[in-house]
């Protein structure tokens, strides 16, 4: 795939969101890996930036950037726009600190494109695909990046209410993101209005630029281009956020709940990905093999030692070898495969490990302890699992993922036990929880 640019400079003027200026903005053709320049044609010396993520310096209701003393603010609807439609190079020339936010879409910035005309040029496209999947939480957000061949999104919009809950999944090209996403227009609610307001921020905002939630009703100047216009809103908004990676990425993005905080840390962690891959391929003698842990004599048990133990059968077999356990704590392996059979839906055609099923891998891990502490002259045991407290999902686990489990426990009142847990996958924490559970004798069923 070749880069593009635009044929000739097109300009739109309009009044910015937060700050309220008059400003005018110019898109020219820029030359091949140039990327995309901001250029502030209002300070001496017309200084320029191409935005990453090491300069974002704020995002609270919009992304800003920050090269030396020169800020950019807002400028999520024209990365948007350039990356959606495939516009690699250009020199994006504003005359104040902030473009204009015209109808407060990307779908002035798509028109402008084509005003201006798109240009193939000679060199080839550079494209990052993901090595390795991405996992990013903030409370009850979240956003998970997977290796993917193409973009795609699957995005669920939701406030604290769950009012106004949407849900869409779409593959981003050129067509695609022209029609369906950049016509979404910006959101909030009534009631974040004055407050905003008193930071300083939204000084532009109108109808014309924004659709307005109160309470279980949708305030706009016009009717909705969309059923789930505010999703897809929130898509554009991280097409445009994860531009500042520094490089057109390949993957599917899953997000619950995002914001630019949350897409801009998504934008820093393939970066980090994408130029540590750089560095592999420049030395690839560093890279070392990763092996599966090994077991120590006498205190491993094999696949049917666990079946012994465990109540469980298929499928729900989630421990496979314990590779060490003493009194108190064990270290046990699950291998997962393509094989398992949650993946025909989780997600087809994307397959993720569900977190229920790694606490319940921990939960089966911690319950090997306590049926090993359990006398050989005692009735048969069962373990039942009560709860689970903290559990956090760090990254996500894939098939080829070699799980390792590890569980201790902390607290033991006569037959009920609480213990610490976690997964790890290459030596990297992939979640974790405390949990509580009882022992019980078995119920023999013949």
């Amino acid at each position: 795939m070749k880069q593009r640019t635009i044929g000739k400079e097109a300009s739109v003027k309009g009044k910015a969101l937060h700050t309220g200026q008059e400003v005018t903005l110019t898109i020219k053709p820029g030359a091949p890996n140039t990327g995309v320049v901001f250029r502030r044609t209002d300070i001496i010396g017309k200084p320029e930036i191409r935005p990453v993520s090491e300069m974002v310096t704020e995002l609270e209701r919009k992304t800003t950037v920050t090269s030396d003393t020169v800020k950019l603010h807002t400028i999520e609807h024209v990365l948007s726009a350039l990356s959606g439609m495939a516009i690699d190079n250009a020199i994006v020339e504003i005359d104040a600190s902030e473009p204009p936010i015209v109808d407060g879409s990307a779908r002035p910035f798509t028109t402008l494109i084509h005003q201006a005309g798109i240009v193939e040029q000679k060199e080839d496209r550079e494209v990052f695909t993901l090595t390795q999947p991405i996992t990013i939480n903030e409370g009850s957000r979240s956003i998970i990046a997977l290796p993917f061949d193409g973009l795609r999104i699957t995005c669920t919009s939701a406030d604290d209410r769950g009012i106004h809950t949407q849900h869409l999944t779409i593959d981003i090209d050129p067509e695609t993101y022209e029609a369906q996403i950049a016509p979404a227009r910006t959101f909030t609610i009534y009631e974040d209005i004055e407050e905003l307001l008193k930071k300083g921020l939204i000084q532009g905002g109108s109808l014309d630029s924004a659709i307005i939630l109160k309470g279980d009703k949708v305030v706009s100047k016009e009717p909705l281009r969309f059923k789930d216009e505010l999703v897809r809103h929130k898509i554009l908004d991280i097409v445009g956020d994860i531009v500042l990676a520094g490089i057109r990425l390949k993957a599917h993005i899953i997000a619950v709940r995002p914001g630019h905080a949350l897409n801009s840390r998504l934008a820093a962690a393939v970066r980090k990905q994408w130029q540590e891959s750089k560095e592999k391929k420049k030395s690839p003698s560093s890279s070392q093999k990763i092996e599966a842990p090994t077991a120590p004599s006498g205190t491993a048990l094999d696949i049917r030692q666990i079946l012994n133990a465990l109540p469980h059968r298929y499928p729900f077999v989630m421990v496979d070898r314990v590779i060490e356990r003493t009194d108190d704590s064990l270290v046990a392996i699950k291998n997962v495969t393509i094989n398992e059979p949650y993946f025909q839906g989780h997600f087809p055609g994307q397959p993720v490990m569900p977190g229920v099923l790694q606490v319940e891998a921990m939960a089966q891990a911690a319950g090997l302890i306590m049926l090993g502490r359990a006398a050989i002259d005692e009735a048969p045991k069962v373990v039942f699992f009560m709860s689970a407290d903290k559990v956090k999902f760090r990254k996500a686990v894939t098939p080829g993922d070699t799980l390792e489990i590890r569980a201790k426990l902390t607290k033991i009142r006569g037959r009920i036990a609480a213990a610490e847990c976690e997964c790890l996958v290459n030596g990297e924490t992939v979640s974790s929880a405390e949990l509580l559970f009882t022992i019980a004798d078995s119920v023999n069923q013949s």
